[in-house]
């Protein structure tokens, strides 16, 4: 059994392909665009990703370039009209791992999920130590003091970057520029956001926060001994 998202703006499309794959015994969510998809990508974690390219607000490939930037391992299957052998390069090169052009057979689609669930997900299993914080890639979480604490897509991303740069102090900007690449509509409510959230699955009463913010000038990671 495995917890599959389905990204399809064809409603009658995505319930057919979600019934063929509840009858497998996989759990299955569904979005009808990228503001959905990344919505759920960002509180969810998928052992596959069906994606449409051709959106209403905006290019399947887009969402999945970004995504790999995030480090995200998990298999995309594209499902989708665009059928030329440039456009079937464009969505691999984007870091799709299978491409499926519609129309299709049903046996087919199971046929490459079920390859695609069957191969070991590449994942950068080097642990990055920051004073008393140490990265966890293979669950894309963090360890606090050795107590590991579950982070969403972009809590990670924001914070794999913080570590990856400690005693840096980076502007709004740049930070937005790193995590949202793939969301130009993103402000800096956004980005307060995450950092609250992240100070509060990481902090400690009565302790200094781990994330620094001077104002004017950015946010950071100063290790804490």
């Amino acid at each position: 059994m495995a917890k599959i998202l389905v990204v399809e703006d064809d409603l009658d499309l995505a319930r057919v392909v979600s019934r063929w794959l509840g009858v497998e015994g996989h759990i299955i969510d569904m979005a009808g665009d990228l503001t959905e998809a990344r919505h759920m990508l960002e509180n969810s974690e998928y052992d596959l990703i069906i994606l449409d390219r051709m959106l209403p607000d905006g290019e399947g490939a887009d969402l999945v370039r970004a995504y790999r930037l995030e480090g995200c391992p998990t298999p995309v299957l594209f499902l989708t009209g665009k059928r030329s052998i440039e456009e079937k390069v464009e969505g691999l090169e984007s870091g799709g791992d299978d491409y499926l052009t519609k129309p299709f057979h049903g046996k087919e689609l199971m046929a490459r999920v079920s390859a695609l669930l069957r191969r070991p997900v590449k994942i950068a299993s080097a642990v990055l130590k920051v004073g008393r914080l140490e990265l966890v890639p293979e669950r894309r979480s963090i360890k606090r003091d050795g107590q590991e604490i579950a982070l969403v897509a972009r809590e990670y991303s924001l914070l794999e970057y913080l570590l990856r740069h400690p005693r840096e102090l980076f502007p709004a900007e740049r930070l937005l520029n790193q995590v949202w690449s793939d969301d130009s509509s993103v402000g800096t409510e956004a980005l307060s956001s995450c950092i609250k959230r992240l100070r509060k699955k990481l902090d400690v009463d009565g302790q200094e926060s781990f994330i620094k913010n001077v104002y004017g000038v950015g946010y950071g990671i100063f290790p804490q001994d």
